[in-house]
């Protein structure tokens, strides 16, 4: 099973399967969700919980997701594509202009915006040059106002605050829920479901994602270096899967380099006699043996490229270019 290089749908070449039009329903509806918002507001969190699959990585840290990131729900009557966007912020480097850009381009291939903000805190500068991107496109794009983090809100704070950020988009459809909770959360999909136009499937309906698996194993590990470190060190990281194969004996073998900006990211990454390293690398294997549904042998390698967030030839080698 050399399957690092296949999206997530499971394949059978012998098995042949009706045809679209012969299984979809009248009014079949269909579309492409752009979840967007700054970051950690909860996109990647709510999109896992509308699929019920780990598909994109989270902490509780910004800048997070770095890449748009496909997460597809599909039932008898209707078939949604998330698109799990990058906060929107000010950049600070290519990276991040990479980021930002992923995200506002994917508004165009939208056929509906879900515009995630954090309920717990009153509405801030991005928040605001966001409504003013969104209040140009909603004449054109339905967009959905989603107040997240409805579970950490005070009872009096529930009316100001809502009211603060409708008055961002006023001609928005709007919702209070919890993406970790849940309460809200099947509200707010049949409020999508019910914006979506009519319209054929565009994957396959056992397909999750469009993502390589060995994409997916990168950020898994990403996480894990997210979660453990602190200050900018994890900005600074990013993650290539070099090797990927199944063995004789069915356990998967996994090598990954990990690369950072500074040769003092890298000591301490490592940590004392390899420690860091050890504990990131644990923690991941569990991360990924739960994904692949397999043993995993995960071997981790730290190299420095300086200044990398910067650099147009490293972005690239990276994935982080559209050029």
């Amino acid at each position: 099973m050399n399957e690092e290089n296949l999206p997530l749908v499971p394949q059978d070449e012998n098995e042949s399967s009706p045809t679209v039009e012969e299984i979809l329903p009248p009014g079949h509806k269909s579309g492409y969700v752009a979840i967007v918002g700054r970051p950690n507001v909860g996109k990647s969190t709510l999109m896992n919980a509308f699929l019920g699959e780990k598909i994109a990585i989270v902490t509780p840290r910004p800048q997070t997701t770095r890449t748009r990131q496909l997460g597809i729900l599909t039932t008898p009557n209707y078939q949604i594509v998330f698109m799990d966007t990058p906060g929107i912020m000010k950049p600070r480097h290519k990276l991040d202009e990479f980021m930002v850009e992923t995200a506002v381009e994917t508004l165009e291939d939208a056929d509906v915006i879900l515009w995630l903000v954090d309920s717990s805190v009153p509405p801030g500068p991005s928040d605001r040059e966001i409504a003013a991107q969104l209040s140009a496109v909603i004449t054109q794009t339905p967009v959905i106002l989603g107040l997240n983090k409805s579970d950490l809100l005070k009872p009096e704070e529930v009316i100001p605050r809502t009211e603060a950020y409708r008055e961002l988009l006023p001609d928005a459809k709007w919702i209070l829920f919890s993406a970790r909770d849940g309460l809200g959360r099947d509200e707010l999909l049949q409020m999508i479901v019910d914006t979506l136009p009519e319209g054929p499937r565009y994957y396959p309906a056992d397909q999750l994602t469009d993502t390589y698996t060995r994409d997916i194993v990168a950020e898994l590990i990403r996480e894990q270096i997210m979660l453990q470190l602190r200050d900018e060190v994890p900005y600074g990281v990013a993650v290539q899967v070099d090797e990927f194969k199944e063995r004789p004996n069915g356990t998967i073998y996994i090598s990954a380099n990990v690369f950072v900006e500074r040769k003092n990211h890298k000591r301490i990454l490592i940590g004392a006699k390899g420690a860091q390293l050890r504990r990131i690398g644990i923690a991941a294997r569990k991360e990924i043996e739960a994904f692949l549904g397999q043993k995993v042998f995960l071997e981790l390698w730290v190299k420095v490229v300086p200044k990398w967030r910067r650099d147009e030839k490293a972005l690239r080698r990276f994935g982080y270019s559209s050029s």
